[in-house]
């Protein structure tokens, strides 16, 4: 097995398009690190991009952030503007793991390991969040729902990865919320989750809405909720009909974590109940 540290994204992608056996891109380590360990993986080839410039900062975009794709999800709670800006998404990374874990873990890397309990995948997609992929062909941006396409699988061609994500300007009355379902109270993966992020009008009607659902399909799902949402005051009738729409959107699985009739109906509660506090917030 051989490790590199590229100084720049083309160098980056070039060994891993020229590398004939298996590679591996190393942002944080917290997935491929316990992969390895495990026997998992054995890759011919580790690419540490860690120290590829703006790889490990948040900067300020068109209104927006621009994560890279090593800022440890640690940096995303201490970043104030960002949680401001964007607290559903920092609260589900900050749901990942340990102390330990966040102080290296990264949504970039939580968003490649493409598993459909990722807790940073829903509050991504919800937020309309775009990744930055550089490839042999140069760069592209690529919604974050577009890179996962099935458990473990992105669509992510041979020489390409993920350098940063952004998450858009944010209007005036305008939040997200995330919630997820566990058996244990901490360090544990999603049975279910949902992400809702809404924006207000003056008068607090919904004048938009996003929700995207974890850990009931092979993908994040994301649901159209606008026939619910949108021209109400979030009241409990409009609260119903998202409910309802998100566990008729669900396509879970019977494992030893939850059953479909579970996961199906606890989806549901938690879009409600996610919606209800992005509600709140955006009405501050």
């Amino acid at each position: 097995m051989r490790y590199a540290r590229p100084e720049t994204p083309a160098e980056a992608s070039r060994l891993l398009a020229a590398e004939p056996g298996l590679a591996r891109v190393m942002a944080g380590g917290t997935d491929l690190l316990v992969q390895l360990k495990s026997g998992l993986v054995e890759p011919d080839l580790i690419v540490d991009i860690k120290h590829l410039p703006g790889a490990a900062m948040i900067t300020r975009e068109a209104g927006g952030f621009r994560i890279g794709a090593a800022v440890p999800n640690q940096a995303l709670g201490e970043d104030r503007d960002l949680v401001a800006a964007w607290p559903g998404v920092v609260e589900a990374a900050s749901l990942i793991g340990s102390t330990q874990v966040q102080g290296r873990a990264t949504i970039a890397g939580n968003l490649c390991n493409a598993s459909p309990a990722g807790d940073s995948v829903p509050a991504l997609v919800a937020a309309g969040a775009v990744a930055r992929v550089t490839g042999p062909n140069g760069e592209r941006d690529v919604p974050v729902q577009q890179i996962p396409t099935g458990p473990g699988k992105t669509s992510l061609a041979r020489g390409e990865f993920i350098t940063s994500i952004l998450l858009p300007a944010r209007p005036a009355r305008a939040a997200d919320a995330y919630l997820r379902f566990i058996p244990r109270t901490e360090m544990d993966i999603a049975v279910c989750s949902a992400a809702v992020n809404l924006e207000l009008d003056g008068k607090g009607v919904v004048a938009r809405a996003r929700v995207a659902l974890g850990a009931v399909a092979a993908t994040v799902l994301e649901v159209d909720v606008s026939a619910a949402l949108v021209g109400t005051r979030l009241d409990d009738a409009a609260l119903d009909k998202l409910a309802k729409a998100a566990s008729a959107a669900a396509k879970p699985i019977s494992d030893k974590r939850g059953t479909v009739e579970f996961r199906t109906h606890v989806v549901g509660v938690l879009a409600r109940r996610a919606a209800r506090i992005a509600y709140e917030r955006a009405a501050r």
